[in-house]
């Protein structure tokens, strides 16, 4: 396993865009405030038979992905709601093997909306795959055009929960947690 050494000041938090065809995954450093991209690419998928060998493959390259980088937490798009069933089936279980991976290592899982991934990196919810990726060239400081948009979705689903593990509501997950997390900001 080719672990990188971290401190408590340093994750490593790896992003996956699921899929059956094409999955995107990204890797990324975070040292206090500045982020770094460490590896994202896509695992394709379309070349095998059968939706059972394909989440198979999932499973196993999500677990080498782990193995190689020792992310501290996982972050998942989660899927989104469409007209065909059977394509929203697939999806989610192809989500689903992609955290049994995580969860087999004993890494926590978040999951992200495709709306609030786009939000959180270009401050519009609707924002094309292509918006997505231009944005991330400016914010991450790579000059690549990715060959499939699945890898950069993959990189803005980490820096999003990079940004909302970060935000100051982030901590209180109930209103009771918040009270006894900030007593002086209630009168």
């Amino acid at each position: 396993m080719n672990k990188i050494a971290t401190t408590t000041s340093e994750k490593i938090i790896l992003g996956m865009d699921p899929g059956t065809s094409v999955m995107g995954y990204g890797v990324i450093l975070v040292k206090g405030n500045a982020v770094s991209i460490i590896q994202y690419g896509v695992i394709h998928l379309s070349k095998y038979v059968g939706h059972e060998l394909k989440l198979k493959k999932i499973f196993e390259r999500v677990i080498g992905i782990i193995d190689d980088f020792d992310p501290d937490e996982v972050a998942l798009e989660a899927p989104f709601y469409g007209k065909n069933v059977q394509s929203m089936l697939k999806l989610g279980r192809a989500q689903g093997v992609a955290m049994a991976a995580a969860l087999s290592r004993e890494i926590p899982i978040t999951e992200y909306a495709p709306k609030k991934v786009k939000q959180s990196v270009t401050g519009n919810g609707n924002a094309s795959k292509e918006q997505v990726a231009s944005m991330l060239k400016s914010i991450l400081k790579f000059t690549e055009d990715p060959k499939l948009l699945d890898a950069t979705d993959a990189l803005a689903v980490a820096l999003c929960h990079h940004y909302n593990a970060n935000s100051p509501n982030a901590k209180s997950k109930s209103w009771k947690a918040f009270l006894n997390d900030n007593p002086n900001r209630v009168k």
